[in-house]
C-alpha cells in the first residue's frame, strides 16, 4: 500500500506544480488582455500600499483548480470519498467565480451578497452530508481527539456541522488571501498534513488528492509570490478553503481543523471580534483586520509577515499531525 501510494502522490504534486507553472504564463497574459483585474477595497478599509495591487490579474484560483483536477484524475482509482472532496473543492469554487466576475461586470470590489454565498455554500454542505453518510458511510459523530472518545450527532447536527466547517473555511481562506502569496501557502501547509493524515489512514485517494491540491499551490506560488502577478481571487480561495474544510470532515479531524489551520481560525476570529467589540464599546482591539493587516499597520514589511505566518501554519500542521498520529496508533 504505501509503496504504491506514495510514488502516485509525489507525481501528483509535482505534476500539479509543473502543469500550473507551463500554463501560468498564458493564462495569466490572457487575463490582462482582457483586463480581467482585481478591484481592492476602498481606502481606510485596507492599508494604503495595497492601492497599487489594483488592476493585478485575478481569478487565478482557476489555475489551482485546473492543476489539481487532471493529475488526481489520471493517478487515482476515483473513489467516492475523494470525488466529493473534489466535488466540494470546485463548487465552492464555482460561487467564488461568481463572486469574482460580479466584482468583474459591477467594477468594484463587492461581488456576491452574503446571503446568496452563504446559500451556495449550504446547499455544497447538504450534497456533502447526504453523499457522504449515504455513499461513503461517513459516521455523524464528532471524533474528540486526545480523549479517545466521539459525540453522536445525528443527520441534521451533522449537516450543521459540515456546514459550519465547510463554510467557514472557505470564508476564512478568503479572509486571509490578502497578501501576497499569504494564503496559499498557508493552504499548502494544511494540506501537506492532510496528505499526511491521508496517507498514515490508508485513505490513497485522499492523498493523492491532497498532494496534488499541495502541488497546484507550489506552481501558483511561482506566480503569487511577492510582488504578486496574479491573485487566486475568491474561486481560488473559496476552493482551496472548502477543500480543506471536506477533507477535515473526510478524515474525522473536524477539532483538529482548529489547529492545523489554525491561521486562518485566527484571521477570521480577528474579524469577529473587532466587530462585537467596536459595537459594544466603540474602541478597535485591532489596529486593522483581519490579522495580517494589524501587523502591517504596526510596520512589519509584507514579506515578513507572509514568512511567519507561513511557519506558524507550519507548525500548527505538525502539531495537528502529532496529535492525529497518537490518537491513530493507540
Amino acid at each position: 500500500m504505501v509503496e504504491a501510494l506514495l510514488p502516485r502522490a509525489l507525481i501528483g504534486l509535482i505534476g500539479a506544480a509543473v502543469l500550473l507553472m507551463f500554463v501560468g504564463p498564458r493564462f495569466i497574459t490572457w487575463l490582462r488582455d482582457n483586463d480581467v483585474g482585481q478591484f481592492v477595497r476602498p481606502q481606510g478599509l485596507i492599508p494604503d500600499a495595497h492601492m497599487e495591487k489594483q488592476g493585478t490579474p485575478t481569478m487565478g484560483g482557476l489555475l489551482i483548480l485546473m492543476a489539481t483536477t487532471v493529475p488526481f484524475i489520471i493517478l487515482s482509482s476515483r473513489s467516492t470519498a475523494a470525488m466529493l472532496v473534489l466535488f466540494v473543492a470546485l463548487a465552492c469554487g464555482a460561487i467564488g467565480f461568481l463572486d469574482d466576475w460580479t466584482k468583474l461586470v459591477r467594477k468594484r470590489s463587492g461581488g456576491l451578497s452574503g446571503r446568496l454565498r452563504m446559500f451556495g455554500l449550504a446547499v455544497v454542505a447538504a450534497i456533502f452530508t447526504w453523499v457522504g453518510v449515504q455513499a461513503v458511510g461517513l459516521e455523524t459523530s464528532l471524533a474528540i481527539p486526545v480523549v479517545g472518545h466521539s459525540l453522536a450527532l445525528g443527520g441534521f447536527i451533522y449537516f450543521l456541522v459540515a456546514f459550519l466547517v465547510i463554510s467557514g473555511f472557505a470564508n476564512a481562506v478568503n479572509l486571509t488571501d490578502g497578501l501576497d502569496g499569504l494564503a496559499a501557502g498557508t493552504a499548502a501547509a494544511a494540506l501537506v498534513t492532510y496528505t499526511a493524515i491521508a496517507f498514515v489512514a490508508e485513505q490513497r485517494d485522499l492523498a493523492i488528492l491532497s498532494a496534488t491540491m499541495v502541488g497546484a499551490c507550489v506552481g501558483f506560488l511561482w506566480f503569487n509570490s511577492f510582488p504578486a502577478q496574479v491573485f487566486m481571487g475568491d474561486v481560488g480561495s473559496y476552493a482551496l478553503g472548502g477543500a480543506i474544510g471536506a477533507l477535515a470532515l473526510m478524515t474525522r479531524t473536524e477539532i483538529l481543523l482548529l489547529v492545523i489551520g489554525g491561521i486562518f481560525v485566527a484571521e477570521a476570529l480577528s474579524v469577529i471580534i473587532q466587530v462585537v467589540v467596536f459595537k459594544r464599546t466603540g474602541r478597535r482591539v485591532f489596529l486593522m483586520t483581519p490579522a495580517h493587516h494589524h501587523f502591517e499597520m504596526a510596520d512589519w514589511g509584507e514579506t515578513k509577515i507572509i514568512v511567519r505566518f507561513w511557519l506558524v501554519a507550519g507548525i500548527l500542521g505538525a502539531t495537528g499531525f502529532t496529535v492525529f498520529f497518537r490518537d491513530f496508533s493507540v
